[in-house]
C-alpha cells in the first residue's frame, strides 16, 4: 500500500497538525457520543484523489471537517510516522487512518486502533477477502477502503508480434523473458526488490504461488521451512542470477517499477494495477500497448498478496462517532466509484467490478477481481514490521547471491521463530 504525492509537503502538514490542532465545534449527537473536526492520516496520495473526496464531506458536514495528514510515500516511513504518533498516547493528534491491510493486528494487539460495529459498514457488499484483512482475534478493528492484487503487466504489441500469448507459468514467463525481451530491446521481467516492504510481498507472492506459507496461526506458527518456499525464493534469485531480471530490479520500488515498465525498457512487470492505469494514460511511451493477466506460478496462474488498506479509529480519537461516520462515508457506494475513477485504486464493493462503464474504462476490472479473490494477506502477526523486515533482510541475500535459496529459508525460519516467541 502506498498512494503517494510528495514527503516534503506530507511532513510540512503534520508539522503543522502536531504543533497547534485545536478541536472546535464539537458537539453531541443525539446518541450522547461526541461529533467534531477530524484528522485522516494516510501515506501521500499519488494521484491527488483524496482531497477532492473530503472536500465533498466538508461541505455536507461543516461541523465534522476533516484535516488531511499526507505521511511520506514509502509504506516503511508512514509505518513509522504512525507507530511514532500512537506511540505518543493522549498527545496523539491522529483520528482516522488509513493503514495498510497488513498492519491492522499490529496496531489491534497494542491498542492503538478500537473495535467497531460491524452492522455499522455494508461488509456483505465488499469482495469477501478484504473482510478479513480488517480482523484481528475475531474483533472487526478497520473496514476495508481499498484492495489491491499484484497483476502481470506485459507488452502485448511485442507477444503479438511474436505470435505467443502472454505467460501463465513461470517456465513461459523466463523463456519468453530470456528469448523475446532481448530481441526488441527490452529486460525481461521486473518487481519490487529494494528491501522494503515491497521485497515482502514480491518474496510472499513467490511463495504462495509454489504453494507455500510463510506465518500460520496469526503468526504463532513459523511454516516457512518448506520445499515450495525454496522453490519461490530460487524462481526470484536465478532470474536475477541468468539475467532476464536485470540487476536495477534491486533498487526498484512501485514507482521505479512502473516508470521503466512505462518509458519501455521492460518486456513483464508485477506491480499493482494502478501501473496499469498510470501506463496507459495519455503521454505514456508504451500507452495503448500493453495488458494485463494474473501473476504467473510455477504450473499455472500464481497467487497474488492481497494489498490495499483499511480505515481505522485511534483508540484516542477525539470525535469517535464522527469517525466512524468519515469511514461509512470514504466506503459508500458512490465515494468507492470515485476511488477508482479519480485515484484508479481498486475500491473494496464488489458490484464496481462488474459494472459494464467501468470496464470499458478499466480493462483490467475483471482480472483484478479473480486475483484479489484467489489472493493471500501477508503473514498474520502483532509483530509483523519485525517479520517483514526479516524477510527482507534474508531474501536480499538470495538474490543477490550471498546465500543460496535453501540456506536463506532455514535461516528465514529460525529467524521468524525468534520475532514469534516475543
Amino acid at each position: 500500500m502506498r498512494w503517494m504525492r510528495a514527503a516534503g509537503r506530507g511532513l510540512l502538514v503534520l508539522a503543522v497538525v502536531l504543533t497547534g490542532y485545536v478541536a472546535s465545534g464539537a458537539h453531541a449527537d443525539e446518541g450522547g457520543g461526541q461529533r467534531g473536526p477530524l484528522t485522516l492520516a494516510t501515506a501521500g496520495d499519488l494521484t491527488g484523489y483524496l482531497g477532492p473526496l473530503l472536500e465533498g464531506w466538508n461541505r455536507t458536514h461543516p461541523a465534522e471537517k476533516v484535516t488531511l495528514v499526507e505521511l511520506p510515500d514509502s509504506a516503511d516511513e508512514t509505518h513509522a510516522q504512525m507507530t511514532t504518533d500512537l506511540r505518543g498516547g493522549d498527545r496523539s493528534r491522529f483520528d482516522v487512518l488509513n493503514i495498510d491491510v497488513n498492519w491492522t493486528p499490529e496496531f489491534a494487539a497494542a491498542g492503538w486502533i478500537r473495535p467497531l460495529p460491524r452492522e455499522r459498514f455494508p461488509l456483505k457488499t465488499f469482495l469477501p477477502p478484504v473482510v478479513d484483512t480488517a480482523t484481528y482475534d475475531g474483533r472487526l478493528y478497520a473496514v476495508p477502503y481499498v484492495t489491491n492484487a499484484g497483476l502481470l503487466l506485459y507488452r502485448k504489441d511485442v507477444l503479438a508480434k511474436e505470435g505467443v500469448p502472454p505467460p501463465r507459468t513461470w517456465a513461459e514467463l523466463e523463456r519468453d523473458a530470456k528469448t523475446i525481451a532481448p530481441r526488441y530491446g527490452l529486460d525481461g521481467y521486473a518487481g519490487q526488490l529494494l528491501p522494503y516492504e515491497g521485497l515482502t510481498v514480491n518474496a510472499a507472492e513467490a511463495v504462495y504461488s509454489a504453494g507455500g506459507t510463510i506465518l500460520g496461526d496469526e503468526g504463532a506458527r513459523v511454516t516457512v521451512d518448506s520445499d515450495a518456499a525454496r522453490e519461490g525464493i530460487g524462481f526470484l534469485a536465478r532470474g536475477l542470477r541468468e539475467g532476464w531480471i536485470p540487476k536495477a530490479a534491486l533498487t526498484y520500488k512501485e514507482e521505479e517499477s512502473k516508470q521503466a515498465f512505462q518509458d519501455g525498457h521492460l518486456l513483464f512487470l508485477r506491480n499493482w494495477p494502478y501501473a496499469y492505469a498510470v501506463a496507459s494514460a495519455r503521454g505514456s511511451e508504451v500507452a495503448g500497448r500493453i495488458g494485463a493477466v494474473p501473476l504467473p506460478g510455477p504450473d499455472g496462474p500464481g497467487t497474488s498478496v492481497l494489498g490495499g488498506s483499511n480505515l481505522a479509529v485511534n483508540t484516542r480519537a477525539r470525535h469517535p462517532d464522527s469517525a466512524a461516520r468519515l469511514i461509512a462515508y470514504l466506503t459508500s457506494g458512490s465515494v468507492q466509484r470515485q476511488v477508482l475513477t479519480r485515484g484508479a485504486l481498486p475500491p473494496v464493493r464488489a458490484a464496481l467490478y462488474e459494472d459494464p462503464a467501468l470496464v470499458r474504462r478499466f480493462p483490467y476490472l475483471p482480472t483484478l477481481r479473480a486475483a484479489v479473490l484467489t489472493a493471500a494477506p501477508r503473514p498474520k502477526s502483532p509483530h509483523y514490521d519485525q517479520v517483514s523486515l526479516v524477510v527482507q533482510a534474508v531474501v536480499r541475500d538470495a538474490l543477490t547471491g550471498h546465500e543460496t535459496p535453501a540456506a536463506a529459508v532455514r535461516r528465514l525460519a529460525r529467524e521468524l521463530a525468534a520475532v514469534s516467541s516475543r
